[in-house]
């Protein structure tokens, strides 16, 4: 199942793919793991000196989590538990990946897709490209292994706005939230972020890795208990998770009853 997320390198450049094109890049059990697996390979590896994160094809960076898993992969808060802790193991992998990180948004940037990016040093974008997370449709939220790197780059009222309305909006919206650093036309997309990439490899190595620590140092992160942990997944056994679900696969609207 190593196809799911593809590693290529380019001298001190390694790029990192998303690969499931059909689905618009939609993010698998097997495609999580292999990201953080992925990712904590480079960041043992010395060569390396940036790594960019894409998605397959143009369409999309990735857009969201593929739903059709949810029956099975997250059927009740102890299931979504395991799961959960799987996204947080592969956040924390990108997040604190010794080198620095470039995410390459063409397309859709929704959800886990955009939970993924946030967690990257510096994001780039086309004109086109389309970010929100949605998940107030489908009953569940972001857990707390989830949401820090939202939280992070956004701050509060900005990481509220985007779960409480749950809508899906423009690159210009979403430069002037911040949650990307650069929007160019769409063709100039790949050329930009790689081009970044490599004045971040022209740089000294130790200093780029040391910029890393001290920044993630300086950043306040809450101390949570077990039991304020476990709600973070209390949302998977709820009448209304079951209602979003299975209206999403439906392709209907929502009736959710506030239990």
């Amino acid at each position: 199942m190593n196809d799911v997320v593809l590693v290529s390198r380019d001298g001190e450049i390694a790029t990192v793919t998303l690969n499931n094109p059909e689905k618009l890049n939609a993010l698998t059990k097997a495609m999580w793991r292999r990201l953080g697996e992925a990712m904590c390979e480079l960041s043992a590896d010395e060569t390396p000196r940036c790594i960019v994160l894409r998605g397959a094809g143009d369409k999309a960076f990735a857009a969201g989590a593929d739903i059709s898993e949810f029956a099975t992969e997250r059927a009740n808060s102890a299931r979504a538990r395991n799961y959960g802790e799987l996204i947080h193991a592969t956040m924390h992998a990108v997040a604190r990946c010794r080198h620095p990180t470039v995410a390459l948004i063409k397309g859709a940037c929704v959800g886990g897709g955009l939970e993924i990016a946030a967690m990257c040093d510096v994001r780039i974008c086309g004109e086109s490209s389309r970010f929100g997370i949605p998940v107030n449709r489908l009953g569940l939220t972001m857990a707390y292994g989830e949401l820090a790197g939202l939280l992070a780059l956004v701050g509060r009222a900005v990481a509220l706005e985007i779960l409480l309305e749950g809508r899906v909006f423009d690159a210009r919206e979403a430069f002037e939230k911040r949650l990307v650093n650069r929007v160019v036309a769409d063709h100039e997309v790949e050329e930009e972020a790689y081009a970044t990439a490599c004045r971040i490899a022209e740089g000294a190595p130790l200093v780029a890795r040391w910029h890393k620590k001290f920044i993630e140092r300086l950043t306040v992160t809450a101390q949570l208990s077990d039991e304020e942990w476990n709600e973070g997944y209390a949302c998977f056994d709820t009448e209304d998770y079951r209602i979003g679900v299975s209206a999403f696969l439906a392709k209907t609207r929502p009736g959710f009853k506030g239990r």
